[in-house]
């Protein structure tokens, strides 16, 4: 096969081409960093994931066999998000060159993505029989969003309505749908949102929306009823422009596969230490109490995520994808180990002890946040309007877990 079958994608950060991704054979992917962005003293970050102990730019390569890099592999959706994007594109789940190359107009973050050879629907994008299609009469979405749950980027418009554009590219908006599987899974995230926002976690502007008033959703969405949840992107300006981002399966240059069990939250709070300060250290302590006080048993690696709005230092991200999983998994751990332990339903203290040890930081402060977020989020629980929202059950449920981590911490 001759290089100008293999196909290369142009690799773009706030517009500029910092590299390429080339295809080799035997299903190998190599990202490798133009000159001009490894010469450019005041270039942005692309991740963390390519800055060297020195702090400088990581810039020897390898090939990974069937997946791109693991830096851009996390910038394609997962799960049924993933399937369902791929059966519109015609293109096997796995092939993430080739979801790329479609996706890459509207990725997370300031990337973007471009086929800059052939891309030959026929002869590579199912190199290995497969002869699926594109369903007839439906055409690809043109964008990328994290996470496994049915999700679409739409535009609000200037009546409060949400569009969802017919190529799904240039929505500031995530419109969630709702659960197939757990009910009232939009109210639950709306509430537990609310009530972060109540004491003082930094979330993005969200509502709860009637499915039935979403303009352009997709027919073969399924059909779905009752309320979906729009979240305002915080990696989309107001004006159009774009605001750099990774999560931290990224940061750490793992898959997504490894997004439960490869860090602890103890490696976030030493990132965090040592790029974003001190305040986004104690930021995070806070939510992550916050979290096993609401029972979010899923806030692995990829639900933790920096902003770059100078493009070059990373800040600790608005919070996202707080859900209280509890409620429909009673036997559900936390996502990654906290102290040692990946219990949901207690705080100790020698866990947070072995916490602040492991993350180098000193006991005594984060022992107060601790102390403050339990107290601040028990008051504020009591008092939030938005939790009528939710059925009597999920409200019962979170309530009882509160009280039983609130009772181990004393």
């Amino acid at each position: 096969m001759t290089a100008d079958r293999l196909g290369a994608l142009a690799v773009r950060l706030h517009e500029k081409r910092i590299g390429m991704i080339t295809r080799l054979p035997g299903d190998r992917h190599l990202f490798a960093f133009d000159e001009r962005y490894v010469n450019d003293e005041n270039r942005p970050t692309l991740s963390l994931s390519f800055k060297s102990r020195s702090g400088g730019l990581v810039t020897s390569v390898r090939p990974y066999n069937a997946r791109v890099p693991p830096f851009f592999s996390n910038l394609l959706p997962e799960g049924h998000l993933r399937e369902y994007l791929a059966a519109r594109a015609g293109v096997k789940p796995g092939r993430e060159f080739f979801l790329l190359a479609i996706l890459g107009a509207d990725l997370p973050g300031a990337i973007r993505v471009t086929p800059v050879e052939s891309v030959s629907a026929d002869d590579d994008r199912h190199p290995d029989g497969d002869d699926r299609r594109a369903d007839a009469g439906v055409s690809p979405l043109h964008f990328s969003l994290a996470g496994v749950q049915l999700k679409f980027s739409a535009i609000m418009e200037a009546s409060g309505g949400l569009t969802i554009p017919a190529d799904g590219i240039g929505g500031s908006w995530i419109v969630k749908l709702p659960s197939a599987r757990f009910e009232g899974v939009p109210e639950n995230e709306f509430v537990m949102m609310e009530l972060g926002r109540s004491i003082g976690i930094p979330v993005p502007r969200i509502r709860l929306v009637p499915v039935k008033e979403i303009e352009g959703l997709p027919q073969d969405a399924g059909k779905m009823e009752g309320q979906a949840l729009a979240v305002e992107r915080f990696d989309r300006k107001a004006a159009g422009g774009r605001v750099h981002m990774e999560d931290f399966a990224q940061v750490f240059g793992l898959y997504a596969d490894d997004k439960y069990g490869k860090r602890s939250y103890a490696s976030i709070a030493q990132v965090l230490a040592a790029e974003a300060g001190e305040e986004a250290v104690s930021d995070f302590v806070r939510r992550l109490v916050f979290s096993v006080l609401i029972g979010n048993g899923d806030m692995h690696l990829k639900n933790w995520s920096l902003l770059y709005p100078d493009g070059r230092r990373p800040v600790l991200a608005p919070a996202y994808d707080y859900v209280s999983t509890i409620a429909y998994l009673p036997k559900e751990q936390l996502g990654l180990s906290f102290g040692g332990s990946k219990r949901i339903d207690a705080i100790t203290q020698e866990q947070i002890r072995r916490f602040a040890d492991t993350a180098s930081l000193a006991f005594s402060s984060t022992w107060d946040i601790v102390d403050e977020t339990v107290s601040q989020t028990l008051k504020a629980w009591k008092k939030l309007e938005a939790r009528d929202v939710m059925e009597r059950a999920v409200r019962d449920a979170i309530e009882k877990h509160m009280q039983q981590v609130a009772s181990s911490f004393r």
